[in-house]
């Protein structure tokens, strides 16, 4: 059974519309939620709202909003003025330009979504925008309001339905450079290369999302079991601290060495580093190890 719809509407595409409905494509609700409690009485504990100068709590009919100017100083903006700029939800998706999917950068993009007919009437206009999309390999951007704020959705064609998925505006997505300005130009030596590639080689696989366990919640999930059940709770793993590398080179060979004990080693792997050791001008995988050391 489907969930109850994020936001119900019109899908439009010049002059064809369908009514469709929004799902959200992910949940965070099936994870463990933790309260907070009193210590001394076990009983929930409720936040107020308090002011900041008094020390006074303040009741909910009292509560406003305001943009802060300068410290301490606020402009109040009240409801019935931001219901004013809001833009009105016109329940409709108008897919104005189609782009290569490509060409978007993934920073933008935000939170997914399911999209759907929600009418019989309306399923063939739907079925004939999604094939459309499929057709020419491009994805829809259009605007939809939620909660007042006008998003830009990305519609893509997926399985019978289209995934939509709101995106980020520009001003939202940081920039890369100041983040990366520190790390160096640097030539690496052939041989280590090569050796890099082999780990990875050694361990390529496909992306199977049910392999990976939720580890935090697993062992919160032991935790609260054992407290219920009035058991001592689950001992504490230990855990590993990874090795200091003092030397890349020979750190890269020994992790070479490890996968090869797990998996059979190709033969042309140790022939292709031996011919880097020969290509490679002496002394230079050394020095460059060193300066990594350093």
């Amino acid at each position: 059974m489907a969930p109850r719809p994020y936001w119900k509407g019109y899908l439009k595409l010049s002059l064809v519309s369908c009514q469709v409905a929004l799902y959200p494509a992910a949940s965070r609700s099936e994870r463990i939620a933790l309260h907070q409690i009193s210590k001394r009485t076990g009983h929930r504990l409720r936040q107020q709202m308090v002011d900041e100068q008094t020390g006074d709590v303040v009741d909910r009919e009292e509560k406003g909003r305001g943009y802060e100017v300068s410290r301490d100083q606020y402009v109040p903006l009240d409801e019935e003025e931001l219901d004013k700029i809001a833009l009105a939800s016109t329940h409709t998706i108008d897919i104005e330009h189609f782009v290569p999917r490509g060409e978007i950068d993934e920073r933008y993009f935000d939170s997914p979504y399911y999209l759907a007919p929600i009418d019989e009437v309306g399923q063939e206009a739907f079925i004939v925008i999604r094939e459309a999309m499929r057709d020419k390999k491009m994805v829809g951007i259009g605007r939809v309001v939620l909660y007042r704020r006008e998003r830009i959705l990305m519609l893509e064609p997926f399985d019978k339905g289209l995934l939509a998925t709101t995106l980020r505006y520009g001003y939202e997505v940081r920039d890369a450079e100041p983040y990366f300005e520190g790390i160096p130009d640097i030539d690496l030596p052939t041989e280590m290369r090569k050796l890099a590639s082999h780990i990875i080689e050694t361990k390529a696989a496909h992306f199977e999302p049910a392999a990976f366990v939720d580890r935090y919640e697993k062992a919160l999930a032991d935790l609260v079991k054992s407290k219920q059940a009035g058991l001592p709770p689950p001992r504490e793993r230990p855990r590993r601290e990874s090795a200091r590398v003092i030397n890349l080179m020979d750190a890269l060979k020994r992790s070479v060495a490890s996968e090869s004990g797990s998996a059979k080693s190709p033969k042309r792997s140790a022939g292709s580093a031996g011919e880097s050791r020969r290509n490679a001008p002496r002394g230079t995988a050394r020095r460059s190890a060193a300066r990594r050391a350093s």
